[in-house]
């Protein structure tokens, strides 16, 4: 250690070492721009980010995206190119005294070399609030330049005053081909990849594998690597990685999908707008991928059921009924067949006429009733004792009269139900609602006549 340092500064620290026992994903970690897959939406060239990086201009950062993105690999980029020393905390094991400790030695580095720290932590959204609030002071200070990778939300699951002091990138799933691209570039490369063994792969088996890991570039080095290491020699020693040796090094598709995430509030959003949109293709295929990924089912029959009166309505009120059989259906029989009972009312629901008629003046309603002057109750729609009150009060018979629909011809007098004779319900022409309108119009017809 430098003689002009204490024995209690700790050595400046860089990128974790990696070890050649490491698994391939570690040991493929890309260490430049050039080498990361995928993302060019933030890291092409001209993108702010890339700027930033390559010019080691940037304050706070915090990436979040699904698993297998680069977002660990973004920060050991960012460790590898700039003049700051680097320090990674992972919130799963962390603690506050831990924190604290790296802030203090950021502290007496910058006091003894006029040098930065950046402290990477990964998982940032397993910090609770208080781990996250020691951060606070020593981001708006600079003591430190925090980087913070996620796989949640952060505007949902990091504090506000820290999202706030940070710029926010969203990763996406690596593409396929940049997939295909990162497995190659491992099988050639003989220092830390696979290149050193005589391996070949059927386009077909690495097509099949990029499919297979959805986006997660990790999953798809990781099932590489297995199917490299447990494929016997063939011939002249050469090791050959076939569709079914793919197959079976891969598995069941991995769906990215957190139960209370992006990925599934992002999916119901998607399932319900499609059974709006009278689409039963895509209705089927968010079912499909919420019962794959294991997605409760009673949440989509809830769901199934608020968009039968929500979304379809009075245009075809036997929606609510299949909705409601299919929610009982399932309860009845259970998983795997009470998917079917779900796909039935999907699409129905789907194909279904629409109207939100009763829904839109129900909200229209309850502004009123929020923001305006509450109305009383007619007089003549009082109950009887309170009608005999207003009597002895000198309130008028004719003010008093309540006419008994099922006294008159079709069930019908025209009469007011409100102070203010408000009109909230306007029906559709769509499916059977239709008919509601011409009986409405008849009625308010007849209302509006004299009397």
């Amino acid at each position: 250690m430098d003689s002009l340092f204490p024995e209690s500064v700790p050595a400046a620290s860089g990128p974790v070492k990696v070890s050649h026992d490491a698994p391939l994903a570690a040991r493929m970690r890309p260490r430049t721009l050039a080498e990361v897959a995928g993302q060019q939406h933030i890291l092409g060239q001209g993108t702010l980010l890339r700027r930033a990086i390559e010019a080691d201009r940037f304050s706070s950062l915090i990436f979040y995206g699904p698993p297998g993105t680069g977002k660990t690999t973004l920060a050991t980029v960012i460790a590898n190119s700039t003049d700051s020393r680097f320090e990674m905390l992972n919130g799963v094991e962390s603690n506050v005294a831990e924190i604290r400790e790296k802030i203090a030695q950021a502290q007496k580095w910058n006091q003894l070399r006029d040098q930065t720290t950046i402290l990477f932590i990964d998982e940032i959204h397993r910090f609770n609030k208080a781990q996250q609030d020691v951060l606070l002071p020593h981001v708006e200070r600079g003591t430190v330049r925090f980087i913070g990778a996620t796989t949640h939300n952060p505007y949902f699951y990091v504090n506000s005053p820290l999202v706030s002091r940070s710029q926010i990138f969203q990763l996406e799933p690596v593409p396929s081909d940049a997939i295909i691209t990162l497995m190659q570039s491992a099988l050639s490369d003989e220092d830390r990849g696979l290149g050193k063994k005589p391996i070949s792969i059927d386009d077909e088996a690495l097509a099949h594998i990029a499919d297979k890991s959805d986006g997660d570039a990790r999953r798809a080095l990781t099932a590489l690597e297995l199917a490299a290491l447990t494929t016997p020699e063939g011939d002249g020693g050469q090791i050959h990685i076939s569709l079914e040796v793919a197959e079976e090094s891969i598995q069941q598709k991995a769906i990215v999908y957190d139960a209370d995430g992006d990925a599934h509030h992002d999916t119901i959003s998607a399932f319900i707008k499609s059974i709006r949109g009278s689409d039963p293709d895509a209705a089927l295929y968010w079912l499909a991928k919420m019962l794959y990924a294991g997605e409760d089912p009673r949440f989509i029959a809830r769901r199934l059921v608020i968009s039968a009166s929500e979304d379809i309505g009075l245009a075809d009120s036997n929606a609510l009924r299949v909705a409601m059989d299919a929610h009982r259906a399932f309860e009845f029989i259970g998983m795997p067949e009470g998917r079917i009972p779900l796909a039935h009312a999907t699409v129905y629901l789907a194909t279904a006429p629409k109207s939100n008629s009763a829904y839109a003046a129900l909200g229209e309603a309850m502004h009123d009733v929020k923001e305006g002057r509450t109305l009383a109750v007619p007089e003549h729609l009082r109950t009887q004792t309170r009608k005999k009150l207003a009597k002895g009060s000198g309130a008028s018979d004719a003010t008093l009269q309540y006419h008994y629909s099922h006294d008159y011809d079709g069930n019908y007098v025209p009469q007011a139900y409100l102070p203010e004779g408000k009109s909230y319900y306007t029906p559709t022409e769509n499916g059977l609602e239709k008919r509601i309108k011409e009986r409405l119009d008849y009625w308010r017809g007849q209302f509006k006549r004299p009397h």
